[in-house]
């Protein structure tokens, strides 16, 4: 049985979500997994990417429940696609170790017309790691995820900022959120899988993911 299940969503898409799960996932060893895949970066499948940069054997990397064609929410691109997504198959995986698990975009991202990945995180009742820029407009972002996580009783771990640090907007959000502040991911160049754990291992305590 999995030991210890983490989600990773974040405040919006295109943040540097998929960079801290691969960090994560390869500080803590762990499986990842991403339920569900809607469309492919011209890096290829953001599981093949966090294997990459994380520097997870093969067999750390688990297949996707579904991968759709079009890069749009996973509800719209199942629709287009002819695909019904079926909760069910969203089941956590039965795996020995910790578990990484990446949602898509946002915590309120559609995966059908009627639930989003919030809903679907509180069925897994595991705790969230809300990812979360530190660019203008971040602090709106954050508390209305906060808030949204914490409506459907999903526990909020802390949140992870990407970015360049901006001191003033990091410590309001976790003051105003009541959540811990777990660290901060420098925008990397060149980003690597040496760069990037090196740069975790600086700015994060794996106790705090514990």
């Amino acid at each position: 049985m999995t030991q210890r299940t983490l989600i990773v969503t974040g405040t919006d898409t295109g943040i540097g979500k998929t960079v801290l799960a691969a960090a994560l996932a390869g500080a803590l060893g762990a499986h990842y997994w991403k339920p569900v895949q809607a469309g492919i970066e011209e890096e290829g499948p953001d599981a093949q990417r966090v294997g990459f940069l994380g520097g997870l054997p093969e067999g750390k990397v688990l297949a996707e429940a579904y991968s759709l064609t079009t890069p749009c929410s996973p509800h719209l691109a199942a629709e287009i696609d002819g695909v019904t997504i079926d909760t069910a198959r969203l089941a956590l995986p039965d795996i020995d170790g910790p578990l990484v698990v990446e949602g898509a975009g946002g915590a309120l991202v559609p995966i059908s017309r009627t639930e989003t990945y919030a809903d679907q995180f509180a069925r897994w009742g595991a705790p969230v790691v809300l990812v979360a820029r530190t660019m203008l407009g971040t602090i709106n972002h954050s508390l209305l995820s906060i808030e949204a996580l914490r409506a459907r009783g999903v526990e909020v771990l802390g949140v992870a900022f990407v970015g360049d640090p901006v001191e003033d907007s990091e410590a309001t959000i976790c003051a105003m959120g009541n959540v811990k502040r777990l660290g901060r991911l420098p925008r990397l160049d060149p980003l690597t899988p040496q760069t990037l754990a090196a740069a975790f291992a600086a700015n994060f305590r794996l106790e705090d993911f514990a």
